[in-house]
């Protein structure tokens, strides 16, 4: 699609692709609706165990276990868990691809993955010892990408282009309100994390069974498909990746991939900021973290919504990350240059706003850039590498930066550096506006 976007160009993506072999998705207003909803609710869930389990339950246990070692432990376990997760989404995309079932092909691995990762949610809450909450936290995110993965995919397989951002826009909502519900919900649980663990993944299990129900997948049984080999099955994971061919892609995948690497450090390392550069007590710094979350949701799941609309409305996906990363570098400046309470809120608020708009365009603008309609689960499952490759950099780059300074403000000036060039990255995309 050429950046003018000619009638012709976009008519090519108004229906999904349909797999050799499949009856294609035709959704109507209701029905896509309905699948949009769900997604929301779905996306709140994994959100919500990533958020509950990896920045509020996980820090403040290993706090209770050796104090003086706690920012060296999580550093630990998250780099551990990121090195586990990096390649599920790509490789159970492709797997999900190939998949033939009378449930469909992602289905399966969405139930599985769901399942799974909600019993062992609910496991972790007996974790007594530094090895059973890293063994837990590397299980709960393999399973819960597990599902990630095929789910991710469904916009690209059922959901045609002029609906595209509005569908990412209720994904994004989705995360926002498991990020900041699940932190907001597990600050105040910090006092009985039993409970937490409990009603996070039983509630996971659920709502993995009602969106398969609610959503059925086509059958693929008579999917057509390619011979297996081991060496496309590995080439199929770089080539996505060759700049010369694919140029808007890895553009994509470069824009992402600096998002995530600097707001993901003031994520992490919340908890601690509040205790150790606000100067909050444990409790009190679990209750702010709540209200900044529920400040961060509102926020988000409005800005969300409103501009993934008008993104479809104008055809535009680059401007609204260009203003998003704007917005998010002026909030993380805030808390930098007032270290109070009051500056922690209004960074959340502002966030909030600035990460919804981004939310808002960026699974539609992945998907616009794939190289090839055969390929989704895959493809996207390679642009997540630009998600779990700075999970694993950000808590060593983080603690590396803290011990070097000495305190908690160059995690800021590094978070705003992170989030301008995600921004930078995003303007040379030439098949999206």
């Amino acid at each position: 699609m050429s950046a003018s976007h000619s009638s012709a160009d976009v008519a090519d993506h108004l229906q999904p692709p349909t797999p050799p072999g499949m009856e294609p998705f035709r959704l109507n207003g209701f029905q896509r609706n309905k699948l949009f909803f769900s997604l929301m609710i779905g996306f709140f869930l994994i959100f919500v165990c990533y958020a509950s389990v990896g920045a509020v339950f996980l820090p403040a246990a290993l706090s209770e276990l050796d104090e003086a070692n706690k920012e060296n432990n999580l550093a630990a376990i998250m780099s551990l868990t990121a090195v586990f997760t990096m390649f599920v989404q790509p490789i159970v995309g492709a797997v999900s691809d190939r998949t033939r079932s009378r449930f469909g092909r992602r289905t399966p691995w969405m139930v599985l993955g769901g399942l799974s990762g909600g019993t062992i949610v609910i496991l972790m809450q007996f974790a007594n010892t530094f090895a059973y909450l890293a063994i837990c936290a590397i299980l709960v995110q393999v399973l819960l990408n597990i599902m990630q993965g095929p789910i991710s995919t469904i916009i690209a397989d059922r959901v045609s282009f002029n609906h595209r951002a509005f569908g990412s826009s209720w994904v994004g909502v989705g995360q926002a309100l498991g990020i900041s519900g699940g932190m907001a919900l597990a600050g105040n649980l910090i006092n009985q994390m039993g409970v937490g663990y409990t009603l996070f993944g039983s509630t996971m299990i659920v709502v993995t069974l009602l969106f398969v129900v609610l959503n059925k997948d086509k059958d693929s049984t008579g999917l057509v498909r390619d011979a297996f080999s081991w060496k496309e099955f590995g080439l199929g994971f770089v080539r996505p990746l060759n700049f010369r061919k694919h140029p808007d892609f890895v553009w994509a995948f470069g824009g992402r991939f600096f998002m995530v690497l600097g707001y993901q450090a003031i994520q992490a390392y919340g908890l601690y900021i509040l205790t150790d550069y606000i100067g909050l007590p444990i409790t009190d710094a679990g209750q702010v973290l709540g209200i900044m979350s529920i400040l961060t949701m509102i926020t988000m799941m409005i800005s969300t919504v409103l501009f993934g609309r008008l993104s479809d409305s104008t055809g535009r996906r680059k401007i609204f990350v260009f203003g998003s990363s704007a917005l998010m570098a002026i909030a993380i400046a805030v808390p930098m240059v007032v270290p109070t309470t009051m500056s922690m809120y209004i960074y959340a608020f502002l966030v909030g706003i600035g990460y919804g708009a981004y939310t808002s365009v960026d699974l539609a603008l992945m998907i616009d850039v794939l190289p090839s309609s055969g390929t989704i689960g895959k493809d996207l499952g390679v642009l997540n590498l630009a998600s779990n490759i700075p999970q694993i950099l950000v808590p060593i780059l983080a603690a590396f930066l803290i011990t070097l300074f000495g305190n908690y403000v160059v995690i800021f000036v590094y978070a705003i550096v992170g989030v301008i060039v995600s921004s930078l990255l995003v303007f040379p995309i030439k098949s999206v506006k």
